[in-house]
């Protein structure tokens, strides 16, 4: 308990104090997550709804399957998958981005992109099936019929973006196979965290999980706020 206690309020201070190293974890962290989420988010959530929408898929049986078992991805089965594509051996290798902050937002953007397009596929299938006829009807375009049905589907679009965020800034696995925990190049708060503990560093370790858990608090504060002010419109 005292081991606690006090690791406890060192964590306090190194947060009251702030140095650049941790500032510099933090911005990453906040890079990566933020680049792999815009990236699902501007793939995942048309790819959502134009299968949401369609009447019948091609491949239904199977595609929709294979979209729910994306969205329980293991981050470190996808670490080890983007591992191997982009070795020297691999099919991407001549990129370079083994080790580096654009593989870690490759990793993280796999791992977002099935919970984006399933949780946004529900959401248009919840809408009233209605309202798309109602729309061709009055000689709406697709895209036109697209862009409606996602505001009324609004609730269900931003608990995509939520459940997205949270999955992939709290993840460690993909991350430490592709990135290599790196000091200054390729350490977030969640590879950081681990090393720490692993050292001993129990202060610093509890002020970086503190760092973690208020960032994904705001997050989803700011969300959940938005998603109110939308709701009573």
């Amino acid at each position: 308990m005292r081991t606690l206690v006090d690791a406890l309020i060192d964590a306090l201070r190194l947060l009251r104090d702030m140095d650049p190293a941790l500032r510099e974890t933090v911005g990453l962290t906040l890079q990566v997550t933020g680049g792999a989420l815009l990236i699902a988010l501007v793939i995942g959530i048309p790819a959502g709804a134009a299968i949401g929408l369609s009447p019948r898929v091609r491949g239904a049986g199977l595609l929709i399957p294979l979209i729910y078992t994306g969205m329980g991805l293991p981050p470190v089965a996808v670490g080890l998958f983007v591992y191997l594509l982009l070795s020297n051996q691999g099919p991407m290798g001549g990129l370079d981005w083994l080790f580096t902050a654009t593989g870690m937002v490759m990793a993280q953007t796999i791992i977002a992109f099935p919970l984006v397009v399933g949780l946004t596929m529900a959401a248009v299938r919840g809408v009233d099936p209605q309202l798309p006829v109602q729309l061709r009807a009055l000689g709406a375009t697709r895209r036109q019929t697209a862009l409606t049905t996602l505001v009324e589907a609004r609730l269900g679009v931003t608990a995509a973006v939520v459940a997205a965020f949270g999955s992939i800034i709290s993840e460690v696995g993909a991350v430490m196979l592709v990135g290599g925990n790196i000091e200054g190049q390729t350490r977030v708060l969640t590879t950081a965290i681990v090393l720490e503990t692993r050292k001993g560093n129990f202060a610093l370790a509890l002020a970086l999980g503190m760092i973690l858990l208020s960032l994904a608090f705001v997050a989803n504060f700011a969300f959940y706020r938005l998603q109110v002010r939308r709701g009573n419109r």
